[in-house]
């Protein structure tokens, strides 16, 4: 593999046994090094970029708000972005009579989210309602809290006595685990006896799968009764959409494919489009409304909620998608994305499943397709493939650990929605030509 080089200094990263090209600008799908290297941008970083690199409609709102107003405290201003941004996505979001509580990351919004859920049970007089039952095999973010919520074993590991115990249930994963909704379901009801409802606050998951499990698709029955189950316990549904939401997967929302209604939706990924560092929780506003009148304010806060310029930011992104109708484009570019993937790489003998909603697919590499046997976690194939990947132009985004925590190796591929038919083609082109030269165990 070549070796890039950056300038020596004193920045360290997450990732620290490779060197990193310097990045000089992008254009539409696409980023350029500062050797003048082009690489399609063929996951939108970690799922990020939507509307494309180089907007100047995003560039100019934000320029525009610097000018007038770079900062105001949430406390002391309200401004027209802020409440510009809210009344139009009130309009997208499935929740009725939607409020939104602005901040700066994914990992925040969960935070937020989970605090919002207790102060609403609070709030409504159930003050032993402090559980939040995640998924294993799921993600939600870095901060302690919502790492508890996570089910990803390589990520809790090191934090593991640092963590509140909170409960977990099994993740629909129809390639690994291949139960109905009902026993999922029934799992998670099991769960919610066993800790008493009482004791439960809310049940927060993915529509789709993220990263821990590469765009798996739960089975059509699952969300409808998980939102019956949460009804009969009086427990809140949260709708982690950071990753999925903003028309990813060829909808508004994940969870719009089953027509289900959650109490709390979180987005951040795809809000600003990368262009600011953007996330928002919406909540149904009788239960704000209820905080406000029975505990007088939200006990949450951060220096930089409600962001002035973010708010611009998330704005002009979000006028671009409607306006070029850009979820709809997901949609469509999706069905070829996934049948150009299909029909290139389905009978490769080392990967198990292709699967995925939208501009959001996962590929799934095993080492032996009959038995689902996944390649060594010390093989790090995820990474060889990324890494040959970037080589090669094509800027995809890795996981690993979706077979047991540790092994399982998922390419994840979701390009910005404005990908067109031809580019879908050269994304998948630069996809096989990677995958063909690896020199698989």
């Amino acid at each position: 593999m070549k070796r890039y080089s950056h300038p020596g200094g004193h920045v360290f990263y997450r990732k620290m046994k490779h060197a990193r090209p310097m990045v000089s600008h992008g254009q539409g799908i696409y980023l350029y090094d500062s050797d003048g290297k082009r690489y399609l941008d063929g996951s939108g970083g970690p799922l990020v970029v939507n509307v494309g690199h180089g907007r100047p409609e995003v560039v100019d709102a934000i320029r525009r708000q610097l000018e007038a107003v770079a900062y105001a405290h949430a406390i002391m201003f309200t401004s027209k972005p802020i409440e510009s941004y809210a009344a139009s996505l009130a309009k997208i979001v499935p929740i009725p009579d939607a409020r939104f509580y602005f901040l700066s990351s994914g990992t925040e919004v969960v935070e937020g989210a989970i605090k919002l859920a207790r102060q609403i049970q609070q709030a409504r007089g159930e003050h032993e309602r402090h559980l939040i039952i995640g998924r294993r095999q799921s993600y939600h973010g870095m901060t302690l809290g919502a790492l508890s919520l996570s089910g990803r074993a390589a990520l809790r590991g090191p934090y593991i006595d640092m963590l509140a115990d909170m409960p977990h249930v099994s993740t629909p994963y129809p390639y690994r685990n291949p139960m109905t909704g009902e026993e999922f379901a029934y799992q998670l009801e099991d769960t919610v006896l066993q800790y008493g409802p009482e004791n439960i606050a809310a049940f927060i998951a993915e529509p789709i799968s993220g990263a821990s499990l590469g765009a798996s698709v739960p089975t059509n029955d699952y969300w409808p009764l998980v939102r019956q189950i949460c009804d009969r316990y009086g427990i809140l549904l949260i709708a982690d959409e950071v990753m999925v939401g903003l028309g990813r997967t060829g909808r508004w929302w994940g969870i719009d494919h089953w027509y289900v209604v959650p109490d709390i939706l979180v987005t951040s990924k795809g809000a600003a489009g990368g262009y600011y560092p953007l996330g928002f929780i919406a909540a149904r506003g009788s239960d704000i409304e209820n905080i406000q009148q029975v505990l007088g304010d939200f006990n949450h806060g951060g220096t930089f909620s409600h962001h002035v310029v973010g708010a611009a930011a998330g704005l002009a992104t979000l006028n671009i998608i409607q306006d070029e109708e850009l979820v709809t484009n997901s949609a469509r570019m999706g069905v070829l994305l996934g049948a150009q993937l299909e029909s290139a790489l389905g009978d490769h003998p080392h990967i198990g499943d292709i699967r995925g909603r939208g501009l959001f697919w996962g590929l799934e590499f095993v080492r032996d397709r009959q038995t689902k046997e996944p390649f060594p976690a010390a093989t790090h194939l995820a990474w060889q493939i990324w890494r040959r990947a970037f080589d090669n132009g094509l800027i995809v985004y890795y996981s690993q650990g979706c077979a047991d925590g540790f092994a399982g190796d998922i390419i994840m591929v979701g390009p910005p929605l404005i990908i067109d038919e031809s580019q879908v083609g050269k994304l998948v082109e630069l996809f096989v030509k990677t995958v063909k030269g690896l020199p698989f165990a």
